[in-house]
């Protein structure tokens, strides 16, 4: 019995042995992966409109002796303003009050001591404009009614969708054609496109006209000479090809 016990006990203890061992050589067989070589350019493509819409901030300014006096004139130039306004052509969902404050102004003389205060009142409406070819004469409305603020004339074009998809097809097309020329003075040859990203850049116009005046009739003049230029639309994108 004592016999069979050893001989038992022999056998677990290779059975350790050979677990503890140390394993053999593996061998792997991984290729590595090759080498993707690349060029990457930046193509751009530019559109230019003519603008057919015009954002402006017409404001009037009023002062008095008291707070009531200034707001009550205040009140009935921009009523006059925003009728004539309306007169023009202007729709009324296309004027929107952007500031009304008032404020003391403390005034002091020659001599540089208080002589008293006075309240100013401004009330501005931003406007916008759909009919450009009669934007001067509506300047010249609003002058006449008591606006004697009028800034930031800014141009636009309402929908400026073809245009954008104009500028995008010029820019993959001036990617392609640096690509080209790049892969030919390199001594490569363009492979499939690996990657493609772009960018919308907002339209800015090329010329800003600005009117202004402070309250002056001009019922005989002629119309305020606004010049709307050009707005330009861009579009830049990054293309990676693979070359080989």
């Amino acid at each position: 019995m004592r016999t069979k016990y050893f001989a038992f006990a022999l056998l677990v203890f290779a059975l350790v042995l050979s677990a503890c061992a140390p394993a053999g050589p593996t061998t792997i067989n991984q290729a590595a992966a090759p080498t993707v070589r690349t060029l990457n350019v930046n193509g751009l493509g530019q559109v230019y409109l003519t603008p057919d819409i015009a954002y402006i901030y017409v404001g009037v300014h009023t002062e008095g002796a008291t707070a009531s006096e200034a707001v009550e004139q205040n009140k009935a130039q921009t009523t006059a303003v925003i009728d004539a306004l309306k007169a023009a052509g202007v729709d009324e969902k296309d004027i929107r009050t952007t500031n009304f404050s008032i404020w003391p102004s403390q005034q002091y003389g020659p001599d540089g001591l208080a002589t008293g205060t006075i309240v100013m009142v401004d009330n501005n409406v931003y406007v916008v404009v759909r009919d450009l070819d009669g934007l001067g004469d509506l300047l010249d409305s609003v002058i006449a009614a008591g606006a004697n603020s009028i800034n930031s004339i800014q141009f636009d074009v309402a929908d400026k969708t073809e245009a954008v998809k104009e500028a995008r097809v010029k820019a993959v097309e001036d990617a392609k054609t640096q690509a080209d020329e790049l892969a030919g003075a390199a001594g490569v040859t363009l492979g499939e496109i690996t990657s493609i990203s772009f960018f919308d850049n907002s339209p800015y116009p090329m010329y800003e006209g600005k009117g202004g005046g402070g309250g002056v009739m001009y019922a005989d003049a002629a119309a305020v000479p606004i010049q709307p230029g050009q707005l330009s639309i861009s579009v830049s994108v990054n293309v990676t090809y693979e070359i080989q």
